[in-house]
């Protein structure tokens, strides 16, 4: 157990840090999943901006790396592309 009381205040930042990062990854992972089992191309269209824009703050953050948002916004587009 931490012996400091900057090592015990660390402890609590890094768990609520930890916390808001899972929400957010989370919250993102299930928009892609829609946006994946989507068939109607105009709600697809609307949606992609909103997700492409959760992406890049995921990346801004370091919660995901840059070429996985990269990655991910493209294989996006272009299934928005093919509907």
């Amino acid at each position: 157990m931490a012996n400091h009381k900057s090592a015990l205040k660390r402890i609590r930042s890094s768990e609520s840090k930890r916390l808001t990062n899972r929400y957010k990854h989370r919250t993102t992972r299930n928009a892609i999943k829609k946006l994946r089992e989507m068939e109607n191309a105009q709600e697809a269209q609307a949606l992609l901006p909103v997700v492409s824009a959760m992406i890049d703050k995921l990346a801004k953050k370091n919660i995901i790396h840059n070429n996985k948002a990269a990655n991910l916004k493209s294989g996006l587009a272009k299934h928005v592309a093919s509907l």
